[in-house]
């Protein structure tokens, strides 16, 4: 990768940021004692030994340096990044001096959810046509190693002549959703012969957004209530559309296609053929946020509860959106964030962002009243929410939710793998009738006429949603 270049110093300015090393203070020591020692014992031999350390330290500190390293990180520009792809980066120094960097030791921090198998430096365009940045063998070669630790946590050591730039390019697997940093890199440079280094340049990190992947998910056509304009859902409102709503007589404005004639010979009088328009429908998918279980494995390991509600709503938002649906996101939880009901490519891009920012957040205080509102949530809408059911607070939301005649499907985002706490004696009794008053609280939502599913991709909610649709004809119990 190719970073900007770097400005060369044109006016020497004292010297900030740098320090003398120990080996300039052995060499002038030792030139001084020699020195000394020849003056006062009379002894030209001493003076020729110190001759060589005073004449090679006044010439390697003949040209200080002015100015202290660059080093900056990019990320690479190879479009969307989801969970499993392959992710790049760069950490480049620059050397804006008018001195050769003799020695540069960089090192950078990666997040652990960007697996680097690659790493080694890569030459740079310099401003002039003098010689190019080397790097030393040990650092351009860097296998991945099989010890779980990543092989970017390591120092680099190169060099940078004047007015260039060195970049070390790190390759690896992003392995799970989020905003990952990538840095901060920092670096320490040697030069005037290794007389002088500078201190410690630190640069800011850069994070990469990494896009959840989306789980395979197909549904059936059903949709409680379309109330829409148009769209591909059939709806209890007459118009043009292709479903069938019975035979009426024929009156202004009606199509002649339309006219059904076996009924009207029969009955001796013109009779069409009424169908339902189809419409679009709005989906709000709910997140609770109250709790988190499980321990996340990244896009090959095992799932929390936090992956799999997020990898759930991309897959359920590219669905609807995809059918030309409006979509809205919701938080349950302190913060209540909201995404406003959209439908299109930009929405579903605009989804992915706003779920990298999903954090759990436990809170004291019920979050139902600054979540949900007339003026937040649809009465028409098909509300979906996705939760694990370890708070009471959820199943008391999923049940005002009923009563108030939302039409709700609740998703079981607890992993089935689940395993129970063994560090006390009675843990495992513990979690078997927490099991159990889990199961009774599922049976009561219930009862209250909320459905209850487990999330299994494609699939999952065909009957739940058939259902639902199937009751919304029904008379609705309750005030919205």
């Amino acid at each position: 990768m190719a970073g900007p270049t770097v400005p060369r110093a044109t006016e020497p300015e004292p010297a900030a940021g740098w320090a003398p090393t120990r080996a300039l203070g052995r060499a002038v020591l030792l030139a001084g004692l020699l020195l000394v020692a020849g003056v006062l014992l009379g002894r030209v031999d001493l003076i020729v030994l110190a001759a060589p350390f005073a004449l090679g330290t006044a010439y390697a500190l003949r040209r200080r340096p002015t100015a202290l390293p660059q080093v900056w990180i990019t990320s690479g520009d190879d479009g969307p990044l989801v969970e499993g792809g392959e992710v790049t980066a760069a950490v480049s120094v620059g050397n804006p001096d008018t001195v050769d960097y003799d020695l540069v030791v960089l090192r950078s921090r990666v997040s652990p959810w960007l697996r680097v198998d690659r790493a080694g430096f890569a030459q740079d365009e310099s401003v002039d046509d003098g010689p190019t940045a080397t790097a030393t063998p040990a650092a351009t070669t860097t296998p991945a190693s099989g010890t779980g630790r990543s092989i970017a946590d390591r120092p680099f050591v190169t060099s940078v002549p004047t007015g260039a730039a060195v970049d070390l390019e790190l390759a690896g697997r992003a392995l799970r959703w989020g905003r990952h940093p990538v840095g901060p890199a920092g670096a320490r440079v040697a030069t005037a012969g290794g007389l002088l280094v500078s201190r410690a340049v630190i640069s800011e990190p850069v994070r990469v957004r990494v896009y959840p992947r989306t789980e395979p998910f197909e549904a059936v056509e059903a949709m409680p209530r379309a109330a829409g304009l148009v769209g591909a859902h059939h709806s209890r409102r007459p118009g043009e559309g292709g479903e069938l709503a019975g035979v009426r007589i024929f009156g202004p404005g009606d199509r002649l296609r339309r006219i059904d004639w076996r009924v009207s010979l029969r009955a001796r009088q013109l009779h069409v053929a009424a169908t339902l328009s189809d419409r679009d429908a709005e989906v709000v998918v709910l997140l609770d946020v109250l709790a988190e279980a499980g321990r996340s494995g990244g896009v090959s390991g095992a799932a929390s509860v936090l992956d799999t509600t997020v990898r759930a709503t991309a897959a359920i938002a590219e669905h609807y959106l995809y059918r030309g649906d409006r979509v809205s996101l919701l938080e349950y939880g302190p913060a209540a964030r909201r995404l406003r009901p959209a439908a299109g490519r930009r929405q579903y891009l605009t989804v992915l962002e706003w779920l990298l920012d999903v954090r759990v957040q436990s809170s004291s205080h019920e979050p139902y009243d600054q979540v949900f509102g007339p003026q937040l949530l649809s009465s028409d809408a098909l509300v979906v929410v996705l939760t694990p059911l370890l708070d009471e607070r959820s199943a008391q939301m999923l049940a005002r939710l009923a009563r108030a005649g939302r039409f709700v499907v609740a998703v079981d985002t607890l992993p089935t793998e689940l395993a129970p706490p063994k560090d006390q004696a009675w843990a495992e009794v513990a979690y078997r009738l927490w099991r159990l008053d889990r199961e009774v609280m599922i049976g009561q939502l219930r009862e209250h006429g909320v459905p209850v599913v487990r999330w299994a991709g494609a699939g999952s909610l065909d009957q739940v949603l058939r259902d639902v649709a199937r009751l919304a004809t029904a008379p609705r119990v309750g005030g919205r």
